[in-house]
């Protein structure tokens, strides 16, 4: 990516945007399995309750996600942060392929403790192990202070 106008994303803005993600999934979905399975559904400690279950909790989130990516290349938490996710080496959006494969690196990196969601904080480039995974990057128009001049190289 050689746009020079952009900057990585770092960890804590990130993290804002899944938070923001999360409870815009949880109110979409919470509502529909409680009127399917009832109160009763927060009782139980399976991970799948049933077929609806599945579809509600796991692939319309996941088909929205990998939608959102590809026609807005953010979800609205990254949105609310002003961050796109790229092709790391084009800065275009990403292929079907490398969205489908950055949402099941979520599941990687989440498995060693979070590590490889942390990673964001350390590397270079702002990549978790997912972005790392699908060749992607998460970007935005670079801060610069008021009143300083627009400089390209």
């Amino acid at each position: 990516m050689q746009d020079e106008e952009l900057e990585y994303v770092g960890f804590w803005p990130r993290v804002w945007a899944s938070i923001v993600d999360t409870v815009i999934i949880l109110c979409a979905t919470l509502p529909v399995l409680v009127v399917i399975y009832g109160w009763a559904y927060f009782e139980d400690d399976s991970m799948v309750h049933g077929p609806a279950d599945a579809l509600i909790s796991w692939g319309l989130p996941a088909v929205a996600v990998i939608l959102f990516w590809l026609k807005k290349q953010a979800t609205p938490g990254k949105m609310m942060v002003s961050a796109r996710v790229v092709d790391a080496v084009t800065g275009k959006t990403m292929t079907p392929g490398q969205s489908i494969g950055r949402y099941l690196g979520y599941f990687v990196s989440a498995l060693p403790l979070g590590l490889g969601l942390l990673w964001v904080a350390w590397d270079p480039k702002k990549q978790g192990w997912h972005d790392k995974l699908a060749g992607t990057v998460v970007v935005r128009a670079r801060k610069r202070a008021p009143g300083a001049p627009h400089v390209q190289g």
